[in-house]
């Protein structure tokens, strides 16, 4: 067999596997799914980044079509073509996003048995992509106005959400869920869940008073960015405080190793990212470190999530449950 026969064999496995995986659906082939939705919301959230630091947010000026007379790039006066490059490679991911979470909703309604809960979490990728390609188009049009383009962000955040649950209920089964901890500790996860938001909220307002606008022409937010930068940091430390009262919590309680863990994670993250964010405070806001930061913001948000869904468990039907969680599981708890 020639080498381009085994190319056109080995392709041809490939295209067909990858459309049982959603066709003919398995849990595993769910699962993967579903963290392939986590994987892309979190990507082009970090690449949305990259256009506001190198100043392409205005690459394409209109929009739907990148400009008045074109959906693809065509030579602008008033724009590089590297701008436009970067904006509109921004705009194409988007169908990327777009048909991972239309295959979530395939392998979620194809499978056997169906589960409702899955198929309405699933629903939410591709809806949510359509918000938030509608929203994107606010953003163009209002001229990279800095509450238009903090929504934008926050939306990808409530996505990447939806993503993770989607990913964590394909784990499991329907069964009622079980708290794996005390009730206080999982009441402090929530809170921490919170206050992450809460930190990720107060990023974007220092980001949208900061200097990588997305575009000369862009409007700011009229507050003081020292102030702003300081009430950041505040949130961040109150963040790596009900981080760390949550790992001691879950260490001191004997909770699932799992658990422990990915609290351990997390509040490795968090200090990697505080790091970064006192070093481009410092530095005059380089904007490599800009996207790095935005990077481990989603990072944190994903590990939160983590945390959170590791606390409880429902009757798996993916994941052996070991005897010390089984005996540490308490009542069950609506979710």
């Amino acid at each position: 067999m020639s080498a381009v026969s085994r190319i056109i064999d080995s392709t041809r496995s490939a295209a067909t596997a990858l459309f049982h995986s959603f066709w003919n659906p398995t849990a595993d082939t769910m699962r993967r799914w579903a963290i392939a939705g986590v994987v892309v919301n979190a990507g082009i959230t970090v690449t949305g980044a990259v256009v506001r630091v190198t100043g392409s947010g205005l690459g394409c000026p209109t929009w739907p079509r990148c400009t008045a007379d074109s959906f693809t790039p065509i030579p602008h006066p008033e724009h590089s073509p590297v701008n436009m490059a970067i904006e509109f490679g921004n705009r194409l991911l988007t169908f990327l996003v777009l048909t991972v979470g239309i295959a979530c909703v395939l392998a979620a309604m194809r499978m056997v048995p169906r589960r409702a809960s899955l198929v309405r979490l699933a629903w939410l990728q591709p809806a949510g992509v359509a918000a938030q390609g509608l929203w994107g188009g606010l953003v163009v049009r209002s001229a990279l106005n800095p509450v238009t383009v903090s929504v934008h962000f926050l939306l990808s955040i409530g996505l990447i959400a939806a993503a993770y649950a989607l990913y964590a209920r394909s784990r499991e089964d329907d069964a009622p869920a079980r708290r794996l901890v005390h009730r206080d500790i999982r009441t402090l996860g929530f809170v921490l869940a919170f206050a992450v938001f809460v930190l990720l909220v107060t990023g974007v307002v220092v980001t949208g008073t900061g200097p990588h606008s997305g575009d000369v022409a862009a409007t700011r937010f009229d507050f003081d960015l020292e102030t702003v930068a300081r009430v950041h940091a505040t949130a961040v430390w109150i963040v790596l405080g009900l981080t760390f009262s949550l790992l001691f919590s879950l260490h001191v309680t004997d909770a699932p190793g799992r658990a422990r863990r990915a609290a351990l994670v997390l509040f490795g993250v968090e200090l990697a990212q505080g790091v970064i964010g006192y070093v481009q405070y410092f530095t005059a806001v380089p904007a490599f470190l800009v996207g790095l930061h935005v990077l481990g913001s989603v990072l944190v948000w994903i590990a939160t999530l983590r945390v959170v869904f590791l606390m409880r468990i429902r009757a798996s039907a993916g994941i052996a449950v070991s005897s010390s969680e089984s005996s540490s599981a308490a009542a069950p708890l609506p979710v």
